[in-house]
């Protein structure tokens, strides 16, 4: 039996770096830009239009999705799945990137393991916990956690 396959090698195509940058290979990086003393671990996918800003550290195994901006100082621990598209027809947009929505994350913000992303907005100055599902925009800074994620304190 005769079987065909596609085999797609991305590796670093089409980023723009700021100076001082780290990466960790193997990763996924197209298409996007990524600031000053940034650090970028293994095993991480960063797609096209994505912008990371300055002094920030992208963990191994995380997904930034097109459409998601990331402000300076911030943490993306081990993990975090970022999400564009909502599903919003009763299935996947199926590349009909009309239907995806845009996801901006302030400054100084911190992201937990295994949290995920939908298209949101997140001011600056945020935890969120691990596995935390955010939903929702966080317009005041504090600390959240869960799925979906609340307002648990104030920092």
């Amino acid at each position: 039996m005769n079987k065909t396959y596609t085999l797609n090698s991305i590796g670093i195509k089409d980023v723009t770096f700021g100076s001082h940058v780290q990466v960790v290979e193997p990763v996924n990086l197209y298409g996007c830009s990524i600031g000053d003393n940034t650090f970028i671990g293994p095993f991480v996918e960063i797609q096209n239009d994505v912008k990371i800003g300055n002094n920030c550290k992208i963990q191994s195994h995380s997904f930034i999705c097109e459409l998601v901006t990331i402000g300076d100082d911030t943490v993306v621990a081990h993990g975090v799945m970022f999400i564009n598209d909502l599903f919003s027809t009763g299935g996947p947009a199926k590349g009909n990137k009309d239907l995806w929505r845009a996801t901006k994350i302030g400054n100084n913000v911190s992201i937990g393991s295994n949290a995920t992303i939908l298209p949101i907005t997140i001011c600056d100055n945020v935890v969120i916990g691990a596995g935390s599902v955010v939903t929702k925009d966080i317009t005041e800074s504090g600390i959240y956690a869960g799925n979906p994620a609340k307002k648990m304190r104030n920092i």
